[in-house]
C-alpha cells in the first residue's frame, strides 16, 4: 500500500471523488471534513480515515498533524482541495466576502502545507493544490474567487523553488467546470433568483470530476509529475484559458522600450515547450 495522502475538503464534490479514487486504487487516505455526518460517511470507505479539519482554524490544522503523526504511517502527500466561492462584482463584494474566500482558499492551503511540510520532507513527498482555470481568467462577478486562485499560481511557483531542491515535488491542478455542490452553495448567496437558478442548472449539467481526480493521482504518484495540470470538460474552456494567458503576455509586451518582436516571442514559446 502506498504511503498515505491527506485530502482536505473531502466530504463532497471533487474532494470526495479524489478520495474515492485514491482509496479504490489502494492508497490510504486521511480525508478531512468539518462535520460528524460527513466524517462518518468517509470512514465507511475502505482505506479511508476521516479527520475533522476546518482549514480556517490553526487549532484544527495542528490537531490533524498530531493525528496523522500519531498513526505512524508517515505521509506521502497532501491535496489542498478545500475551498469556497463568492460570486459578486468587485464593487459590490464586502471585505467579509473577501475574508471568507481568502480564509479557505489562500490561508487554508498555506496553513495545511506549512504544518505538514516536515512530514513531507521526511518522506520526499508531494504537494498538490487545487487551483482553477479561474487562476487565469477573471471577469464580471468572478473577481473575488479568481483573486484567490491567481494567488495559488504564485503559491505553487514559490513552493517549487523552495521545496523541490529538497525532494518534495509540487503541482497545481486547474479544473474547468465540473459537477460539484459548490455551485449550489454559491447560488445560496446570490440575491437574484434567476441567476441563482442558472448557477444550479449549470453545475448540474457538468460532468463528474473523474478527470480531475486522475490528474491529482498522476501528480501524487507519477515519476515525472507536471507542475500544472489544466483539466477542462471541453475544448472551449481549454482554449479560453490559453487565450487569456496569451493575451496577458501580449499586453505585458506591448509598446514599451524593451518589447520583443513576434519572432522573439515565438522563440521564447519554443524554448518553454522544449523544457517541458
Amino acid at each position: 500500500m502506498s504511503s498515505p495522502i491527506l485530502v482536505t475538503g473531502a466530504s463532497s464534490g471533487i474532494g470526495r471523488n479524489i478520495t474515492e479514487r485514491l482509496a479504490g486504487n489502494g492508497h490510504f487516505v486521511y480525508a478531512t471534513a468539518r462535520n460528524a455526518e460527513d466524517l462518518e460517511s468517509l470512514n465507511s470507505i475502505d482505506n479511508v480515515q476521516g479527520i475533522r479539519l476546518d482549514v480556517t482554524s490553526q487549532d484544527d490544522v495542528d490537531a490533524a498533524v498530531e493525528t496523522v503523526a500519531g498513526e505512524g504511517r508517515g505521509l506521502h502527500g497532501i491535496v489542498n482541495n478545500a475551498g469556497v466561492a463568492v460570486i459578486k462584482r468587485m464593487t459590490q463584494a464586502s471585505e467579509t466576502d473577501i475574508d471568507f474566500v481568502f480564509g479557505a482558499n489562500i490561508y487554508g492551503p498555506y496553513r495545511v502545507t506549512k504544518a505538514f511540510v516536515p512530514m513531507l520532507l521526511e518522506n520526499q513527498g508531494r504537494i498538490t493544490t487545487m487551483g482553477s482555470i479561474s487562476g487565469f481568467i477573471s471577469g464580471d462577478a468572478e473577481g473575488v474567487y479568481a483573486m484567490s486562485k491567481f494567488a495559488m499560481e504564485a503559491f505553487t511557483d514559490a513552493l517549487v523553488d523552495e521545496l523541490e531542491p529538497q525532494g518534495v515535488k509540487v503541482s497545481i491542478v486547474e479544473p474547468g467546470s465540473f459537477r460539484s455542490p459548490i455551485w449550489r452553495k454559491v447560488a445560496e448567496n446570490v440575491e437574484q433568483r434567476e441567476q441563482a437558478q442558472d448557477l444550479i442548472s449549470f453545475g448540474a449539467g457538468q460532468p463528474e470530476p473523474d478527470a480531475v481526480s486522475a490528474a491529482v493521482e498522476h501528480a501524487l504518484f507519477s515519476d515525472n509529475p507536471k507542475r500544472r495540470y489544466m483539466v477542462t470538460p471541453d475544448q472551449e474552456q481549454a482554449g479560453s484559458t490559453l487565450q487569456h494567458a496569451i493575451r496577458r503576455i501580449a499586453e505585458l509586451n506591448h509598446d514599451h522600450e524593451f518589447s520583443y518582436s513576434r519572432d522573439q516571442l515565438v522563440e521564447m514559446l519554443d524554448e518553454a515547450l522544449d523544457a517541458l
